[in-house]
């Protein structure tokens, strides 16, 4: 049986996925992303750490044009989708 909190990780997928789809910005993903503080709290610390490093570089990255900044866009959201497949797994065991 899996964690209550991971039936919290869908609006935080949700987000991503529309921010992917251009429906939504990076400032509407990282505030869905920190308000589920009941998922950080459920996984292991590195997860949280993990996540904000994430979210604080697509926060920078949308300071500037694509072509002047080091961070690729499509490399962070790609990660925060590999950080949603591991949350959800940690979570399931548990």
């Amino acid at each position: 049986m899996s964690h209550p909190a991971a039936q919290q990780l869908a609006p935080m997928r949700e987000a991503l996925t529309a921010l992917c789809e251009q429906r939504a910005s990076i400032a509407t993903l990282c505030a869905t992303w920190r308000a589920r503080d009941d998922v950080m709290q459920a996984l292991p610390p590195r997860y949280q750490q993990v996540a904000e490093d994430l979210l604080g570089r697509l926060e920078a990255g949308s300071l500037f044009t694509e072509e002047s900044c080091s961070f690729s866009q499509k490399d962070l959201t790609d990660s925060l989708a590999t950080w949603l497949d591991k949350a959800e797994q940690t979570l399931s065991a548990n």
